[in-house]
């Protein structure tokens, strides 16, 4: 199945977090740096900050949008701290944020679509609705949104709850909302369109929201990546964002371009393209003496994320590293057709980031434990510094076909 990810471990701890093949290799090899698109119809501005009030969000990443109730040019309600994640696909909306009243999507017996999305670390759960989005220059219309916590959907099966906390208050959720512009075209996919017991989409009365039944769900009523309902530059996105140095930044801007080869501002370039698994959207690291095969790439999370049995966890962020000193990684990723690349990173003592500063929100060199093996999560950290492209499952550019990560 495949998984949508947010942030793969939430900290809990005074200084950090207050909780919470054709297509490889065409174009030679990786760039050393990243240089920020300016203002155009195809470029939102993005930011990794503190977030929203009470968050206190390290190496995330934010825009602003703006929803209005379908059809309408004056109902509308732009909402900023809106997590960008590269490692989900579909919009999702804290319902305390939303003011607007959004038409709820239901069957033919008018019983409400809800959503168990899943993470890493916790659930989401609450109803799909539609709405018309504007995103910088580009919009959708009618484009299904989850809203989280919604108050007229309280009562979460047992086998939603069950798979982890509940992530419905800002707070827990750690932003207003999340645009998952991952590889594929829908959350989901053909399992929930093909299997009742997908335990995602769920049907429930709308008179008695406590009767839900889970269902099966068409490709076109599930939750989209919303870029490819975009009219053009639809075939994937740039995050573009500045290095950050060994002792953090307190923000970081940048940029999440849409299109590739689309628009003269976001061209292929040189660099180097891996495709990855087309169901999974996954691809191998090697990195000290291992091999983990489930391994991605994912701006929505906060840290390096792997097993390493050699650096010692902390004492005050229990699921992340502390080595004694920063120590330094040479990894090599290897792409589904069997590419390779070599990518340097670092891990510095997590406890000490940002120690006497609790202003710094952004880290180059945080990492932690994963929960399962045979996996490392190359989240946000892995972006600073770089222009990384995420090309959707089918889509078509001039270096190659998607699904494929660049940089």
């Amino acid at each position: 199945m495949r998984m949508v990810r947010l942030i793969a471990v939430s900290v809990a701890a005074t200084v950090l977090l207050s909780c919470g093949g054709s297509g490889d290799d065409l174009s030679g090899s990786s760039s050393g740096g990243s240089t920020v698109t300016s203002a155009a119809s195809n470029v939102a501005a993005a930011v990794v900050n503190s977030g929203p009030s009470g968050v206190n969000a390290v190496n995330t990443l934010f825009v602003s949008l703006t929803l209005c109730v379908p059809g309408s040019t004056t109902n509308c309600q732009t909402i900023d701290n809106i997590q960008v994640d590269t490692g989900s696909s579909g919009l999702r909306i804290l319902s305390s944020v939303l003011t607007l009243g959004l038409p709820t999507t239901t069957d033919g017996n008018g019983n409400t679509y809800v959503e168990c999305a899943q993470y890493v670390d916790g659930y989401a759960w609450g109803p799909l609705a539609k709405a018309d989005l504007t995103i910088s220059g580009e919009s959708a219309s009618s484009v299904p949104v989850q809203i989280i916590g919604s108050s007229d959907f309280t009562a979460v099966p047992d086998a939603c709850s069950s798979t982890g906390s509940a992530e419905d208050t800002v707070q827990t959720f750690g932003a207003n909302g999340i645009i998952g512009v991952g590889f594929f075209a829908q959350d989901c996919g053909a399992i929930c369109a093909n299997t009742v017991d997908n335990g995602y989409y769920y049907s429930c009365v709308t008179a008695n929201p406590t009767n839900c039944t889970e269902i099966s769900l068409p490709l076109a009523n599930q939750v989209p990546n919303p870029v490819t309902l975009f009219a053009t530059d639809n075939n994937g996105v740039i995050i573009e964002l500045p290095g950050v140095s060994a002792s953090g930044a307190t923000s970081v801007t940048g940029a999440l371009v849409f299109g590739i080869d689309t628009e003269s501002n976001n061209a292929s370039g040189n660099h180097t393209v891996l495709t990855v698994d087309s169901t999974t959207g996954n691809l191998t690291t090697e990195v000290a003496g291992q091999t983990d095969t489930a391994s991605f790439f994912d701006s929505g999370s906060d840290g390096y994320f792997f097993n390493d049995s050699s650096l010692p966890t902390c004492t005050d962020n229990a699921d992340f590293y502390c080595p004694e000193s920063t120590t330094g990684f040479t990894a090599t990723v290897v792409s589904a057709a069997n590419v390779s690349v070599s990518i340097a990173f670092s891990v510095a003592n997590a406890d000490s980031l940002g120690a006497g500063n609790e202003s710094l929100a952004a880290f180059s060199n945080l990492a932690g434990t994963y929960g399962a093996s045979n996996t490392f999560d190359w989240g946000l950290p892995f972006f600073f510094g770089r222009d990384v492209y995420t090309v959707f499952e089918n889509a078509s550019t001039s270096v190659g076909t998607g699904p494929y990560i660049a940089f």
